[in-house]
């Protein structure tokens, strides 16, 4: 079993920055595929970024250009986030499941296995 706790939501003006943390508690975070999603009220969830286990990342379009995701260190996935838009509100989730010989990484799809509860990003106009 894996917990997943975001941090690093918020409020903030457009053209604003946040970066958002997910603190996973394995011992084998190098063998997770980890993504960030994303869902609006009344819309549906979005993959955002992800990072496969060699370091190769995937976004979204709407993001491409201004998130950046990133392995840190103690087990950390961080969400870079630049030139906040309105739009980019929503709460913000990350997953992990891991990585399996058949299946590869889910990247923007939502396969994942472990879900964490979520941090609020505010963008205001």
């Amino acid at each position: 079993q894996v917990q997943l706790v975001e941090s690093g939501g918020g409020s903030v003006q457009a053209g604003g920055s946040l970066r958002l943390s997910c603190a996973a508690s394995t011992y084998h975070y190098g063998d997770y595929c980890m993504g960030w999603f994303r869902q609006a009220p009344g819309s549906q969830r979005e993959g955002v970024a992800a990072i496969d286990l060699d370091g190769s990342t995937s976004y979204a379009d709407s993001v491409k250009g201004r998130f950046t995701v990133s392995r840190g260190n103690a087990n950390t996935l961080t969400l870079q986030m630049n030139s906040l838009q309105p739009e980019d509100t929503a709460m913000y989730y990350c997953a992990a499941r891991p990585w399996g010989l058949l299946t590869g990484c889910p990247r923007l799809r939502s396969e994942y296995n472990y879900w964490g509860q979520g941090t609020q990003v505010t963008v205001s106009s």
